[in-house]
């Protein structure tokens, strides 16, 4: 901006007294007229930046970008997307933590850990994973409990409620048992919460022959995963946005998901979206 504002006021006053002014040296002012002057190589590049990133709605920090880049044909190096972001100021909004805890204690049955965080599986309907996360919507709050499909990270099934009760759970269980091949039954993890204790959720992985396992009680890295789908969540959709009513979250969490599921690049799925990763895997 100083550079650009001397170059304007040169004609009509003594440069000197204009460099002092800004408190430019001489050899950098002349450097950065000619870089003003010289034609921006990276025009189109820029442009490109711009709509991949207007495409994701903000939601892509330079690694998805690149990703993106890639994808359309553009070889360029990372750190070259990176640099030209920060010029541009396109920045991803850094993820916040918040966390819901549904434990309350010894309620019922608590399962082994059997786990043991071996997070990548080698086929669809392996192991899933759930818990319970909460967001606050004009004075209230609204629950969300997904289930997902550890082998390429989608999300199953889910359920939305006011109340985080063992009903509510259980709801996006049994949508999510619902979309099994006769014979498949996978292990499904969670933490220690009373809901994940309850002997009706237990009884339904018991009836479909699938076995259970819980975290150790207040590690939250047993179900890592999980967590970083409910910060990914928060941080590309919730965080973005203000929401004065239920419906209109629940319409932009829909609108998530199956972008998430269906277009979102992840960069531990060979930077393909999870229904990329599951169709390319299955051809294979």
């Amino acid at each position: 901006m100083k550079v650009s504002a001397v170059i304007a006021l040169k004609a009509s006053h003594s440069l000197p007294l204009l460099l002092q002014a800004a408190g430019l040296p001489r050899s950098t002012f002349f450097h950065r007229q000619v870089a003003l002057q010289t034609p921006d190589r990276h025009a189109e590049l820029r442009a490109q930046i711009h709509e991949a990133f207007i495409q994701a709605k903000g939601r892509y920090g330079h690694r998805r970008i690149h990703a993106v880049l890639k994808r359309q044909g553009w070889q360029v190096a990372r750190k070259t997307v990176l640099k030209l972001m920060r010029e541009e100021n396109l920045v991803c909004k850094v993820r916040t933590r918040s966390k819901y805890s549904s434990y309350k204690g010894k309620v019922g049955k608590i399962a082994d850990n059997l786990l043991k965080r071996e997070f990548d599986t080698d086929a669809p309907n392996t192991t899933w994973v759930t818990d319970v996360t909460e967001f606050k919507i004009a004075e209230r709050k609204v629950y969300l409990s997904p289930v997902l499909d550890l082998f390429d990270r989608s999300i199953v099934s889910y359920s939305v409620s006011e109340s985080p009760t063992v009903a509510f759970t259980t709801e996006s269980l049994i949508e999510a048992i619902g979309t099994l091949a006769p014979g498949e039954a996978p292990m499904v993890h969670s933490d220690q919460g009373f809901q994940y204790q309850h002997s009706s959720w237990q009884k339904l992985l018991s009836d479909a022959k699938m076995a259970q396992s819980m975290s150790r009680k207040g590690n939250c890295l047993d179900n890592s995963v999980m967590e970083n789908f409910f910060g990914h969540l928060k941080e590309e959709m919730f965080h973005r946005q203000k929401f004065t009513g239920i419906d209109g979250f629940r319409t932009e969490l829909d609108d998530y998901i199956h972008w998430y599921n269906n277009d979102r690049i992840s960069l531990t799925l060979q930077c393909l979206s999870p229904m990329e990763y599951r169709a390319q895997a299955l051809a294979a």
